[in-house]
């Protein structure tokens, strides 16, 4: 009954903000009240956290934390370039950013006129958005590393065994840029929140995810959710969220359903939210460790991210590593 009042409270802000929006020239020009009512500050609106500055330090800048603006430059220029989906070659692929030759089962699939990815790096030019540990890497057990070296071979090969082999993103449950947490990816890194008295709800337009945050103290719940569960407090002048209970993984690298995330969003000006998270899980890193992303406030709309778990793609790829088996089963005889 209470979690059934509060999804209905969540839909109640969302469907005031979708029948009285703003226009894109109105939200553009207007900044938004210091507080709510209430007293808090007022964190609602549109923003966007594309930006190059990659999650962790490349190790071609290990013990390097920012850049001059020479260097800055260019850092942007290369990366731009290697990213450039219109330069890859479809035989080659590109398995810098992500994209294996043919041969191994690469393919070039969108050009890079769909693509919206940041092309330049955080303000204070970062080498990376993880400020903790100080070499701005994750701290991988060996058996996180062994995980995701599985994961990253089942992913090229193919030779998923079922549907539950695959990372969530490709069933359009939950994943890409959209976490929890937020962290930049090649498009859709947008967000909306929207805030009332005792509740926030967190939009990603990525896989149209809403997250509806209670910030009245009410406990974690013992279910296990996509998203996780998620509960919210205000620490002075910050919005402190926990989550915990995950289903399964996080998008993040290696993670599991131990994941507890902490995020904080503090505002910072009229156009800007400093968002932090720190996660732990033992299972996957040796220690806690924490990034930073900000949130620069944009005009939206968001839009409809049309990604569903009834994609007719996942049954295909089984079936096509079935006949690939099968293949190379009658060629060993």
């Amino acid at each position: 009954m209470m979690r059934d009042r509060l999804v209905l409270r969540g839909l109640a802000l969302l469907a005031t903000m979708t029948l009285a929006p703003l226009s894109a020239a109105a939200q553009s020009k207007a900044s938004p009240p210091a507080r709510t009512p209430e007293g808090k500050p007022n964190l609602a609106g549109i923003y966007s956290f594309s930006t190059i500055t990659p999650l962790q330090r490349p190790d071609t800048l290990a013990g390097k934390a920012t850049l001059n603006e020479e260097e800055a430059r260019a850092f942007e220029a290369s990366e731009n370039t290697r990213l450039n989906r219109d330069l890859f070659d479809p035989i080659k692929g590109q398995p810098s950013a992500g994209y294996a030759p043919r041969a191994e089962g690469g393919v070039l699939s969108y050009n890079e006129f769909w693509y919206e990815r940041g092309n330049r790096l955080t303000n204070d030019k970062r080498t990376s958005l993880i400020v903790d540990p100080v070499d701005g890497r994750i701290p991988f057990t060996e058996a996180a590393r062994r995980r995701n070296a599985e994961r990253a071979q089942i992913a090229i090969s193919g030779f998923g065994n079922s549907y539950e082999d695959g990372p969530l993103a490709d069933r359009c449950l939950v994943g890409f840029n959209s976490g929890p947490p937020m962290t930049p990816g090649a498009y859709n890194n947008n967000v909306q929140i929207v805030q009332g008295p005792d509740t926030v709800v967190v939009i990603n337009e990525m896989v149209h995810n809403a997250r509806i945050i209670p910030t009245d103290g009410r406990a974690h719940t013992k279910l296990r959710l996509w998203s996780g569960d998620s509960r919210g407090r205000w620490e002075g002048d910050t919005l402190v969220v926990e989550t915990t209970n995950f289903r399964r993984e996080t998008s993040l690298q290696g993670s599991t359903a131990d994941t507890r995330l902490v995020e904080r969003f503090t505002r910072v000006d009229a156009d800007t939210i400093k968002y932090e998270f720190t996660v732990s899980d033992p299972n996957s890193y040796i220690r806690p460790w924490t990034a930073m992303v900000p949130l620069t406030r944009i005009p939206g709309p968001l839009f409809e991210y049309a990604c569903h778990e009834g994609n007719y793609a996942l049954p295909n790829i089984l079936a096509g590593a079935r006949a690939k088996e099968q293949d190379q089963a009658e060629a060993g005889r």
